[in-house]
């Protein structure tokens, strides 16, 4: 999984990128820079799904890169802002990027798909990609320098799971979240 700040474009054509002007997705430190005049977090929120893809609306396809955790992390961050659930972000964000490292490590695939939902009390996030190798939640030690990412998922959602599909799998969390 990449590192926080690390940017990765979305598979999405636009008349900006098709025309071959990328959009600057991150300022000098390395973090996400909000589109230019956006001084509110929402509306920045807002930009960043604007210019990559908002998963709560549709599936977002990213490339099966340790690159795209950062991307996926930055939207699924924007859209939890944007929900007004900002105290749920660092989770989000963590969890995302377990999902997102095990699709990118685990299944060979070119791609993967984002997606989020939200329905009354929860907060659902899905990684899909091609591949119908099921994940397995192994036992962690203290020494483990890998295999934590389904053990993370475990413990710090509400529920998750495997929905597998005619081609390939859904992996998802589920988060417990106040009533709108």
């Amino acid at each position: 999984m990449a590192g926080r700040g690390g940017s990765e474009q979305p598979q999405r054509v636009d008349a900006n990128t098709a025309a071959g002007a990328a959009p600057v997705l991150s300022g000098e430190s390395g973090e996400s820079a909000a589109p230019s005049g956006l001084a509110d977090p929402a509306e920045a929120a807002s930009g960043v799904l604007d210019l990559l893809g908002d998963p709560s609306a549709e599936e977002v396809h990213l490339t099966s890169r340790p690159e795209s955790a950062s991307t996926a992390r930055r939207l699924a961050l924007s859209v939890v802002r944007l929900w007004g659930l900002p105290q749920f972000g660092d989770t989000v964000e963590l969890l995302v990027s377990e999902l997102v490292g095990n699709a990118v490590r685990h299944t060979g695939a070119r791609s993967f798909g984002l997606r989020m939902r939200r329905r009354r009390g929860w907060v659902r996030v899905e990684v899909r990609d091609p591949s119908r190798a099921l994940p397995c939640l192994l036992p962690v030690h203290d020494l483990d320098i890998s295999g934590r990412g389904l053990f993370l998922v475990d413990k710090l959602s509400d529920r998750w799971g495997v929905d597998l599909q005619p081609r390939g799998k859904t992996t998802w969390f589920e988060l417990r979240v106040p009533e709108r």
